[in-house]
């Protein structure tokens, strides 16, 4: 094997690589030797087939196996020998005809480039001073998340004769939708319950119904919203003919410890508790959302080196095909964001520059402190997943074990919050106390990693 050298520029390594074909030759015949005692072939007893006839049937297969394993041991070689740290998997180009290589007719020319990891010292996490916003759950969410709780109970009775529907009543109704005097799919019903302020219905149809008796006919007139989910109704006006049959007013739900019995709880103590954990845990998410902004933007400061290039490109590119495939799915050009193409580009690749300057500083602070993963901890993930198909959950256990690189992207974020917690745990942290509205707020600072 030959291994030259052909780049060397900044954090860039790039090599041409060649083994001879004799080479992948011999290591054929092994493979081949190593499966003779073992395939059974008509007109042949057991390890007696001759080697011209497992190649001819074999050959092929076997060496773009062995092709295979020797671009990837010839890779990991050139690596290693030279003690590089790459940044992310080497990229390898072949030059040779792969089907000449494979048909043995000539020798493996391959390139491999390597973006290196740059040589920088992470910041101490000792030396940050990151503030972290709390709040209380106030009381009033408790109880509106017990009057939210309340109001999925309620039962319905139906009104005196002649009573006029109010927000909050229940109607039976038959309706018929037409748009331009034409029946719609879907834009009929009989005996439908809806309660008036639900938001069952799209914009202004449960309005033009307070007011009604039962025996009441109406027309109901309103325009489907733009973004509605079926492109045929879309923006177009329709008129519904609606009949009312019935009018049921909500019955008063007592809230109080026989309420908390009918939810599986023994108390309405009991119940406001657990509501109130509830609600702190999104506190507490929202909470570590700002303090991991502060802290990223604080990493993004203390950090200047040079990005290898390779890893930069791979990041502008996703995120600018996820930016060009919103403005389609918006229907929106560069001037409707006000910038021109250049300056949306020079936007987003500063924002790549960031997450790969971000990501390579927590993996290197990871590195240094022999942080990782447990398989507990990956399989508990990866069961979470699975939670989340359910009926198919043998599947996608299957489907991580037979895809490292599915199984990779599942794990970064995981590691990635890993660090960033033992950061937070070793960095001078003040905690502010704020109000619920400022906690649930965007954070502010540049775009996270």
């Amino acid at each position: 094997m030959q291994v030259t050298e052909i780049t060397s520029e900044g954090l860039k390594r790039e090599f041409a690589i060649l083994v001879p074909k004799a080479d992948l030759s011999a290591k054929v015949d092994v493979k081949l030797l190593d499966i003779k005692d073992k395939v059974q072939l008509k007109g042949f007893r057991p390890g007696k087939v001759p080697m011209a006839h497992l190649k001819s049937m074999y050959g092929k297969g076997v060496m773009a196996e062995v092709v295979d394993e020797t671009v990837n041991e010839a890779t990991q070689n050139a690596v290693t020998e030279r003690n590089l740290r790459p940044a992310q998997p080497p990229r390898i180009e072949l030059t040779a005809v792969a089907d000449d290589v494979v048909a043995g007719k000539t020798d493996l020319t391959f390139n491999v480039t390597v973006d290196v990891m740059p040589e920088f010292q992470p910041v101490d996490p000792a030396t940050l001073s990151l503030t972290r916003l709390t709040a209380e759950v106030p009381d009033e969410d408790v109880e509106q998340a017990l009057k939210r709780m309340g109001d999925q109970q309620r039962t319905f009775t139906a009104k005196e004769e002649g009573a006029e529907a109010v927000s909050g009543d229940q109607l039976k109704i038959d309706f018929e939708g037409k748009i331009d005097g034409v029946p719609f799919d879907g834009g009929k019903a009989e005996d439908f319950m809806l309660v008036l302020g639900s938001g069952m219905f799209i914009p202004g149809f449960e309005d033009q119904l307070i007011g009604v008796k039962a025996g009441d006919e109406r027309a109901v007139n309103v325009s489907f919203p733009e973004a509605y989910n079926s492109p045929d109704l879309a923006g177009k006006a329709a008129v519904f003919d609606v009949k009312v049959k019935e009018v049921l007013g909500a019955d008063a739900v007592e809230i109080d410890d026989a309420f908390a019995a009918k939810m599986g709880i023994e108390s309405l103590d009991k119940l406001k508790g657990l509501i109130r954990d509830q609600m702190g845990a999104d506190f507490g998410r929202a909470s570590r959302t700002h303090i991991k902004r502060h802290l990223l933007d604080a990493l993004d400061k203390a950090h200047d080196f040079p990005l290898p290039e390779g890893m930069v490109e791979a990041e502008f590119d996703a995120i600018w095909k996820a930016v060009l495939a919103e403005l389609e799915k918006e229907k929106k050009t560069f001037e409707d964001e006000g910038k021109t193409e250049d300056e949306l580009k020079a936007e987003y690749r500063k924002i790549a520059e960031r997450r790969v300057r971000l990501g390579l500083v927590l993996a290197e602070i990871g590195r240094l402190n022999s942080l990782d993963l447990t398989q507990e901890e990956l399989g508990r993930a990866v069961t979470a997943e699975a939670r989340r198909y359910p009926g198919q959950e043998q599947q996608v256990f299957e489907f991580y074990q037979k895809n490292p690189q599915a199984l990779a992207q599942l794990r970064a974020p995981l590691y990635e919050d890993k660090v960033v917690d033992f950061v937070v745990a070793m960095a001078q942290v003040e905690d502010k106390t704020v109000s619920k509205e400022e906690l649930f707020a965007e954070p502010e600072g540049e775009e996270a990693a």
